[in-house]
Parts: structure tokens; sequence; C-alpha cells
């Protein structure tokens, strides 16, 4: 087969332009993180809107049979076809694509995607609370346990952070699990099933990290910045916010400011599915004092890896270029959660005595919260461009946002 590649964060018309001006018989998508799965949808949309009829193969670590089912195969008219692996489209391409087995495959994927849709069908559906009746079951923080004023003030950044050091905070299990190996790390290596597969695949992770770390295939780049705040409802209202932003007053941050006040205003959403017993419904603003309190962000991204995967590509080592990729991500999430430490036990400042094992900080045992635009606490992506304006985290770290909010790299 004849496969172009457009790269990585495509928009949905270039994608949907370049089927047509080649005339493709197959449209592919893989999604490695969570605004893919929305993204998948639009292009679903914009086909049908485009009358195509081509097959549709979805794919990534973050996509599943059920989500396809239920968000992508709905939206569309042509077949969508969930792919568990790369290893298995070449099948999955034949069959669509044979003039004796294209018909009877296309239905029973249909049949069993139906399934899945009468299956889930009223499950896990909760009985619902008006906006008003969940901020009366608002969570009522302590205050007075409120951490102190930020110890060292204003933006930090980080123009290339040690790799070594973050290879000591990688959270192995999300790597096993996007080459579809099922497991926990330490203890996948010694499973019965897979773990043959498992330390394979970990003897080449490292011995492609060591090349990474010494070689300097890669650079990481990130910015962290404070801000004195309160809460005002659901929202929580920066009350300084060019403290992070180098060049001052930018026209995009500007244009975010609210005038009279001159603040930056964060809206959260408050959970408003019925609680039993004592829970509360609770909205991420909770958290912050409504007199006077202080608010952190950050951004961080891994840097530099388009000439490796390319000689990689040139060289159809397609392995090799999945691999970087995949420890490029671990670096980033990696990145992210020793950041978050070097907050709490230096910048901010209020567990400078913290002595935590990298299992620990996997699992959050630690006091604070590190909450981003996407996850159930803050769904709402669109916070992505405001974060980014109050942090200056273009001119600070080179990262970008796709018009899906998706971060670039």
């Amino acid at each position: 087969y004849e496969v172009i590649d457009l790269g990585v964060m495509v928009p949905w018309a270039k994608i949907l332009d370049t089927a047509k001006e080649n005339d493709a018989d197959i449209i592919g998508l893989s999604g490695l993180i969570t605004p893919s799965l929305d993204e998948m949808v639009t292009v679903a949309e914009e086909m049908q809107r485009a009358d195509f009829k081509l097959p549709l193969l979805i794919g990534g670590a973050t996509t599943s049979r059920v989500h396809t089912a239920l968000r992508i195969d709905p939206v569309y008219d042509g077949p969508v076809i969930h792919v568990l692996d790369a290893s298995r489209a070449v099948g999955v391409a034949s069959q669509l694509l044979s003039d004796t087995q294209a018909v009877g495959y296309k239905e029973s994927v249909a049949v069993d995607y139906e399934k899945i849709r009468v299956a889930r069908e009223g499950k896990g559906k909760s009985d619902l609370l008006s906006l008003a009746e969940a901020r009366a079951n608002a969570f009522p923080a302590d205050m007075a346990q409120k951490a102190p004023p930020p110890a060292r003030q204003g933006v930090h950044v980080f123009a290339d952070w040690d790799l070594a050091d973050l290879r000591e905070y990688i959270d192995w299990t999300p790597f096993f699990r996007a080459w579809e190996l099922a497991g926990t790390y330490p203890a996948i290596l010694h499973d019965a099933v897979v773990g043959e597969s498992a330390r394979s695949l970990w003897d080449d992770a490292q011995a492609m990290l060591d090349r990474i770390v010494s070689e300097k295939w890669l650079t990481a780049k990130g910015v962290c910045a404070f801000w004195p705040c309160h809460r005002d409802g659901d929202d929580v209202i920066v009350t300084d916010p060019i403290l992070g932003n180098s060049a001052g007053m930018s026209e995009r941050l500007a244009a975010l400011v609210e005038a009279k006040e001159g603040v930056v205003r964060l809206p959260f959403l408050r959970q408003q599915i019925k609680k039993t017993g004592d829970r509360a419904n609770f909205c991420l603003a909770d958290f912050i004092d409504s007199h006077s309190d202080w608010i952190g962000g950050f951004a961080v991204g891994i840097h530099g890896i388009e000439p490796h995967s390319e000689r990689f590509r040139a060289d159809k080592d397609d392995y090799s270029d999945i691999l970087l990729k995949a420890l490029a991500d671990r670096l980033a999430e990696a990145f992210a959660e020793r950041l978050h430490q070097h907050v709490r036990t230096d910048l901010w400042g209020y567990a400078p005595d913290e002595q935590l094992t990298n299992e620990a900080l996997i699992k959050e045992q630690y006091r604070g919260i590190r909450p981003a635009p996407g996850y159930p606490a803050c769904p709402d992506h669109s916070l992505k461009p405001v974060l980014f304006e109050l942090l200056d985290a273009e001119a600070h770290t080179g990262l970008t946002l796709t018009e899906s909010f998706a971060m670039f790299p």
C-alpha cells in the first residue's frame, strides 16, 4: 500500500483535501492525546458534510472500540473501523478493499458497534442537580490550612532541564500500555503472558534513552508562574495577570483582562451529578480563598524530536520512530511531575521537607494538585490559551497550541 503520511496536528481540511487530490481509498487517523478524540469526531463530521464514502480507520493509544462506536461512527455514514494496533492495519485494509470480503466485513463491524451502543444505552446515567443545587453542596475547604504565599514569586523559566534527572521520574506503566502491553510496571517485566515482550521493549527503551541523554537528542523546556488571586463563585480571579508575562501586557493577554478591574477570570465547571451521603459537588474554585490566595500555572515540553524522527522514517525504521515518540511523551510527563515537585519543595516551598519515592509521586501522595485542561477536574480545553498568555508560554518555551487546543510539541 502507498501511505501518504501528513504528520501530526494536521487540520481536518488538509486531511480531506489530500484524500481528494490523491484519490485515496482509505483515511486513517491516529490519536495519542485526549484532544485527538474530539478532533477525530470533527474529521468524521466533515467527511459526512463533504459526502465522503471512504472507510475511516481509527487508532492510537487514546482510542477504543467503545469511543469509536459511541462518538465517531454515529456521525459518519461511511465505514468507521477501530484498529487495535498498527500491526492489524494491513489486514483491515485488505478486507475493506476486497471485492469479496468488504461488504461482509463492514456489516460485521456495524453490527458490533450497534451492540456496543445498545449495551451502553442508559449505562452509567446519573441524576443531575441544577447548578444552584450543586453550588449549595460545594466543598467547604478549610482556608486556615491554605498554603502560604510562594517563597519565590513571579515567573520561572527552565530552558534546558537535565534529561538525566527527568529519566528518574518516568512513569513506565503508560509506556507499556501505549504498546498494547497490559500490566503495571515493574511487575509487567515478569508477567507470564507479556513479560518476554515487555523485557525486550524495556531493553530497547533504555538503550535509546541512554542515547537521548548522552547525545542530547531532546531538550526539555518549561515555565511556571504564580499569581495572586481570589475566588468569585465558581471562578478564580487572577489579580495580577502580568506577573508571568515577560513582555508585559501583550495584545492577546489584554483581550482577556476585564477592563474595570484589570484582572483575568478563570471559569471552572462544577460537578452536577447528585452525590450520596455527605459527598460534595466539587469545583476547582472551591480550593481558593474568596479573600486572598495564590494560584500557579505551568507548561512544559520536549523539543527536538523532528530530525531524529525523520531519520528513522527515512530508514523505514518505524519501530524506532514510534519508540522515540513514546519516550518523548514519557519525558514530558516526567517533566511535569518533576517541576511540580520543585514547586512544592522550593519555588512555592510549602512542603520543603517532602521526601517521596517515584512510586509515591505517581500515586500523588503529596500536598497540592496539578489539574490540567481536558481532564475531568478541568474539562474545558479553551482555558489553555488563557494559561499560555498568562505564562507567556510561547516566548518562554516555544510551545504553541493548535486550533483544537492541542500542545505542540
